[in-house]
């Protein structure tokens, strides 16, 4: 048993994918930062500064003018805090679209590493193309 455990737990494949999903979680916060960092107050300038997760509406509850989705929960109202959705959905197009970007080049990098020419092997002398030539006229002869 404890060797099949072994077995199982150092296979290559087993191990490669160990290291994909810890390079994965290291990329993650790349990719946040860029998009939180530098992607999300850029278009906080072109919106004009607007702040979705501000956002909210009161469903059910005390009904009044609140300034934060916290003061109408802390209230007890019944709050839909669609901007935070928003929010959140803006920031998954971001970080998808940088992610596109990244394996877009990626990829590009590995075609072009691909098509580049295969050596050709350097043509024979010519007195071994007469002697293959030879060589197959003799094979082809009638006994």
């Amino acid at each position: 048993m404890l060797k099949d455990f072994r077995d199982f737990a150092f296979k290559g494949n087993v191990i490669d994918m160990a290291v994909g999903i810890i390079i994965g979680a290291a990329f993650t916060t790349v990719v946040s930062s860029l998009v939180n960092d530098l992607l999300m107050p850029l278009l906080g300038v072109v919106t004009g500064g607007m702040d979705f997760s501000e956002r909210f509406t009161v469903i059910a509850g005390k009904a009044g003018n609140y300034a934060t989705p916290a003061a109408a929960k802390e209230a007890g109202a019944t709050v839909l805090t669609w901007g935070n959705f928003i929010t959140a959905t803006i920031s998954f197009l971001l970080v998808a679209f940088v992610l596109f970007l990244i394996v877009k080049k990626v990829m590009g990098a590995f075609k072009k590493e691909e098509a580049k020419p295969v050596e050709e092997k350097a043509a024979p002398p010519a007195q071994e193309v007469l002697l293959s030539e030879i060589r197959d006229l003799l094979r082809n002869r009638p006994l």
